[in-house]
């Protein structure tokens, strides 16, 4: 296809989006209906329902769609739950077209109006936002992912609508237990690599967001995450009666969650640091171009204050160092009034974002030896017990792959300008999922911007990125077929 033939088929594809931008806003108030909540066991049937509306969509498009049942889980209290099952959709078989692969999840983290929301989480909401020009929608969901994943469904439309070919072979794996550990998506990869993913060259996953309100970004990387149990203690007992005389767990337990941090946000367990890779020139000038601004991303978050002052030393500790997190303490009296008890067991709870070269067998090792060392000091006859039930990896994938270059000329296309290209200082399990088990190039597409509140109060996504997202989606996979 020539440029000035490709110009008039992208002008005709605005065209269309533009004009039907209210029929795509109703079909996502529709989905942001369901109460497709992962978490929450009674809230199953709402899930599979979910499904069964994107498999619909699918199938309206001239889809073949499959959907693979998981079996069921297992919870806490022995009660076994159906697992919703896995969309595997397919459009187009063309051998001389590439065959993309897109990711989405259309399950949702709780929400209620009462934890703070300004609407119905649960019906999508259209307010104008800080700058009048822009339009949000407001609903659980409307980001994270249900948003995206319809973007990607407006944009086959629009090809279909225009009778025009479709450049590119599309696959779709849509699930919904992303925001409780995507149950059964990693086994289910495992056994389709030979069939489903054979022919797949390229898979795409939009599931996060850009770092600024503003200017768009791909995403090459995510921090894996290493989850840690600290366990102190044997029997309550009565503070008047052995108070001032016994090892507290409790306070043994604090003791040991204070040394793993200093007061400068780094880490104090020997050699966490050590195989942290160096930074790259060709990196740093990646940070120095990318669009940050502090003040903005305090008020999004509604922090006062950051660690560090500059942007760099920020997106580096986001991004290229691990982090350690304490979140909680479980066995500790934490209701209203006072209980004068000493708890008897008491476990603390706390992760480290590890970044890539770090071996998560090698971490397990540094905190262990770590802990003990400072416990064998307190001389406590309490019992220690360390243990990691939760270890992912990193993801980091080549900014040189053509399939980012791909993706920055639609975004230029569509949005005018460059995109950043940034890493997330968050976990990802599926991308490096779908990058170590079928050996495929995987690019992290986001469309959503930094304040749209994911998993908060109050999430959104703009009118605008909705409608530029089913654009950028459109013509991304015309650079697609370019490559080949």
């Amino acid at each position: 296809m020539s440029s000035s033939s490709s110009s008039v088929v992208e002008m005709e594809i605005f065209q269309y989006i533009d004009v039907h931008q209210s029929d795509f806003i109703e079909d996502l108030k529709e989905w942001v209906a369901v109460e497709s909540d992962s978490v929450q066991p009674d809230l199953r049937k709402e899930v599979i329902r979910m499904m069964a509306l994107a498999a619909d969509r699918l199938s309206a498009l001239g889809a073949t769609v499959n959907l693979v049942n998981l079996g069921s889980h297992q919870l806490p209290n022995g009660q076994d739950l159906p697992l919703p099952p896995v969309i595997l959709g397919e459009l187009g078989k063309d051998p001389q077209n590439p065959t993309v692969c897109f990711y989405g999840h259309v399950d949702v983290q709780p929400a209620k109006k009462e934890d703070g929301w300004k609407t119905d989480p649960y019906t999508l909401t259209e307010i104008d936002g800080v700058y009048l020009v822009i339009r949000n929608l407001y609903g659980r969901g409307a980001t994270d992912n249900k948003g995206p994943v319809l973007a990607w469904i407006n944009a086959v439309e629009t090809f279909r609508a225009l009778k025009l070919a479709m450049p590119v072979n599309l696959k779709f794996v849509i699930e919904g237990m992303e925001e409780a550990g995507s149950l059964g998506i990693e086994k289910l990869l495992e056994k389709e690599n030979q069939y489903f993913f054979s022919d797949v060259d390229y898979i795409v996953i939009s599931d996060n967001l850009w770092l600024s309100n503003k200017k768009p970004a791909l995403v090459y990387g995510s921090r894996g995450n290493a989850c840690f149990f600290v366990e102190c203690g044997s029997k309550d007992l009565h503070s008047g009666t052995f108070g001032g005389i016994i090892h507290e767990p409790l306070m043994d337990l604090i003791a040991l969650l204070d040394s793993l941090v200093d007061p400068t946000g780094r880490i104090q367990i020997p050699g966490i640091y050590d195989s942290v890779a160096a930074l790259t020139e060709e990196e740093r000038k990646l940070y120095e171009s990318i669009e940050f601004d502090l003040e903005e991303h305090k008020n999004n978050s509604d922090v006062k204050k950051f660690l560090y002052g500059t942007k760099e030393e920020i997106l580096l500790h986001l991004w290229r160092y691990p982090s350690l997190s304490i979140h909680g303490i479980e066995g500790a009296f934490h209701e209203p009034g006072i209980k004068t008890v000493i708890p008897a067991k008491v476990i603390g709870k706390f992760s480290i974002r590890q970044v890539p070269h770090m071996d998560l067998s090698v971490v397990k090792q540094q905190v262990m030896e770590h802990l003990e060392g400072v416990f064998s000091k307190r001389n406590s006859p309490n019992k220690l017990k360390v243990s990691m039930p939760l270890g992912v990896k990193p993801w980091l994938a080549d900014v040189n792959d053509p399939l980012y270059t791909a993706a920055r000329k639609a975004i230029k296309t569509v949005f005018g300008e460059d995109p950043d290209f940034i890493q997330d200082g968050s976990t990802i399990p599926v991308a490096r999922m779908f990058q170590t088990i079928t050996q495929k190039s995987v690019i992290m597409f986001p469309i959503g911007a930094a304040d749209d509140g994911e998993h908060s109060q109050n999430e959104k996504i703009s009118r605008h990125n909705y409608i530029e997202g089913t654009k950028v989606f459109a013509v991304f996979l015309l650079e697609i077929s370019k490559l080949h």
